[in-house]
């Protein structure tokens, strides 16, 4: 092979293994960001379950206008997407995510949910 044959191949290689390094960069920023959103419906799907205990009477097994005796099902503290706490007064719930994905740096994504009788609000996910 001449020098322009090798210098060609060699320069095929390194464009080859820039795009891979740039593709498993991209996938893992996609992975993060998709184990953020999940984490923020898993919130959201425990929310309205808070709610809908509160609002359900308590000869169904609710609280009757209160969210005293809420507890996460045990099914939904610890999914695909996170593990889920909730601290739970009379008149609220605070429901806290915790992502399984981490970062370069070892960080997860966290979602914080507070529910109320008649609202629900999620903050912006941050890393912790």
């Amino acid at each position: 092979m001449g020098q322009q044959q090798l210098l060609l191949i060699v320069l095929g290689v390194i464009i080859v293994g820039i795009a891979i390094v740039v593709g498993i960069n991209l996938f893992s920023a996609s992975s993060l960001e998709a184990n953020r959103d999940g984490v923020v419906a898993d919130n959201m799907n425990l929310a309205a379950l808070a709610q809908q205990f509160y609002k359900k009477p308590t000869e169904l097994g609710g609280g009757n206008n209160t969210f005293t005796g809420f507890t996460i099902p045990t099914n939904l503290a610890s999914t695909a997407n996170g593990a889920y706490t909730a601290v739970v007064a009379a008149q609220s719930v605070v429901i806290t995510g915790k992502g399984v994905v981490k970062n370069s740096a070892g960080k997860a994504y966290w979602g914080v949910t507070t529910v109320t009788p008649s609202a629900i609000t999620t903050a912006v996910p941050t890393l912790h």
